[in-house]
């Protein structure tokens, strides 16, 4: 709490590893109760004086937090790698896609502004405020330590509001890493908590009455709950869910350029992506080649530890390994053609890590659990189509509406899909369509629960709420009693 991690006044913790290498390198202390009462209440403390800090000052820390963010980037980096395993180029993307909302935050002055009309009605004037809300809750998930908490909590500081952040209990370390840059930047204590915990401490930020928001990413099922719990609770809740993200390839497509990008779009970061493509659907006849050229593009992926120059690193948890294995046996079962197999790679690593390689099916069908199911591992799924209709209506028709791309030399069928297609985030020959800070990020259908997406103008009105003030200062002209409804005049 007050700006730093709270100890934990219970017994129970959770281990941390390095999933590279399958070692506990740290426990984590989960949150009590009691826990979660302090770290509210020391935001709850801490926000009328933040509130009332000058626009020009909290600016000022922020554009040292970005500062010091600038500098000691590697630093992040590097924990990001060592807990969630994702290779060290990747965690440094991650971070520099969230000092972007930073640097987005430092015009919070302009993005504040509200309106004013004079002589509305006869000596009326009428201006609007945004203003900020209070203590607001984050619940973040483990694939990314860094950017998601940072697609909320530097508008919302920056806003006026204080933050009470709940990373994943997998990966904690990157939580308070950034605490500690906040106090460095000179943030007072208490303005960003960082509160280590699981189900307990979730559930307690969602009914605490002091907690006026929250932003929640994780899978669809916990983002429902988050959000029917948090709203019936008098809350505002952003809860971003899952995915099943497409990437269509037309027949006029770039082949090539059409394989380089699902590699990186289905594989980066082992599929442990909300953005990862992990349905490629092929129209026409251009299926046969396309696929072969994601085969020998994955085959020469080197797959290993973060920290040694290897393409794709490993599953954060063994369970994940686990369970992403048992999709590619039910795919194989299912009679999809398994491409190619990554439940066994050959890895650059040390110890007994947590490793799937690159896995490729074709002949996959809408019934088959390989793309019902978000498997969140570096599983791509080939389907084939014979028209763009037949592509745009399978996307259309999946619960999931998160991001979509597709491939194309044709801008009359890009401008058409763009259009057509009932996906929050798409990309036009680009794989991995997340948004600038200045757009906001979000999905539509049961990748979103909640009005609000992330960053951008969207995340600065979820953080404040407005204020309209009529005002007049009387002459004897307008005195006297009138019960009347008030009318412009």
């Amino acid at each position: 709490m007050d700006g730093a991690a709270t100890p934990g006044t219970g017994d129970r913790t959770a281990d941390v590893t390095n999933p590279a290498t399958g070692e506990v390198t740290s426990t984590v202390a989960l949150a009590a109760a009691d826990d979660v009462q302090a770290a509210v209440a020391a935001a709850k403390a801490a926000f009328p004086g933040w509130r009332d800090t000058s626009l020009a000052r909290r600016v000022q820390v922020m554009f040292r937090f970005r500062e010091l963010l600038n500098e000691r980037a590697p630093e992040l980096a590097a924990i990001i790698t060592s807990e969630h395993g994702k290779v060290l180029s990747d965690a440094a993307g991650e971070v520099a896609r969230g000092q972007e909302v930073v640097e987005f935050a430092c015009g919070i002055p302009h993005l504040l502004k509200g309106g004013f009309t004079e002589n509305a009605s006869t000596q009326v004037d009428v201006h609007s405020v945004r203003q900020p809300l209070g203590p607001v809750a984050i619940i973040s998930p483990f694939n990314f330590p860094a950017m998601v908490p940072m697609w909320f909590f530097p508008i919302a500081i920056a806003a006026g509001n204080t933050v009470v952040l709940k990373p994943s209990e997998k990966v904690p370390t990157a939580a308070n890493w950034i605490a500690q840059l906040w106090k460095d930047a000179g943030l007072p204590d208490g303005v960003f908590n960082v509160l280590h915990g699981d189900k307990v401490a979730v559930d307690g930020l969602l009914t605490h009455p002091d907690v006026k928001s929250v932003s929640f990413v994780g899978s669809t099922p916990i983002a429902k709950y988050v959000y029917e719990t948090g709203t019936a609770h008098g809350k505002r809740v952003q809860a971003l869910g899952g995915a099943k993200n497409h990437m269509i390839v037309l027949p006029d497509a770039d082949l090539d350029l059409a394989a380089d990008q699902a590699i990186n779009a289905g594989f980066g970061s082992a599929g442990e992506r909300c953005m990862a493509i992990s349905a490629c659907v092929a129209v026409g006849d251009i299926a046969d080649e396309l696929v072969a050229k994601i085969r020998d593009r994955a085959e020469a992926l080197r797959t290993g530890d973060g920290t040694r120059g290897c393409d794709m690193g490993p599953l954060v948890t063994a369970a994940s390994r686990d369970r992403v294995a048992g999709f590619v046996d039910a795919g194989e079962a299912a009679g999809a053609t398994l491409v190619v197999d990554g439940r066994n790679p050959e890895t650059d690593a040390d110890g007994e890590g947590f490793f799937v390689g690159p896995t490729l099916f074709d002949h996959v069908t809408t019934d088959m659990s390989i793309y019902t199911e978000e498997i969140f591992g570096p599983v791509l799924a080939v389907l084939r189509v014979d028209t763009y209709d037949e592509a745009v209506a399978l996307i259309n028709a999946n619960p999931y509406g998160n991001g979509t791309a597709i491939f194309t030399n044709d801008g009359g069928a890009a401008r058409r899909f763009q259009n057509e297609v009932e996906v929050g985030m798409i990309g036009i020959n680009v794989p991995v369509p997340v948004p600038m800070a200045y757009y906001s990020f979000g999905g539509w259908k049961n990748s979103l629960f909640g009005d609000s997406h992330a960053h951008g103008t969207e995340g600065v009105h979820f953080f404040t709420r407005g204020k309209v003030v009529t005002s007049r200062w009387l002459d004897p002209s307008h005195g006297g009693i009138n019960l009347g409804f008030p009318q412009n005049a």
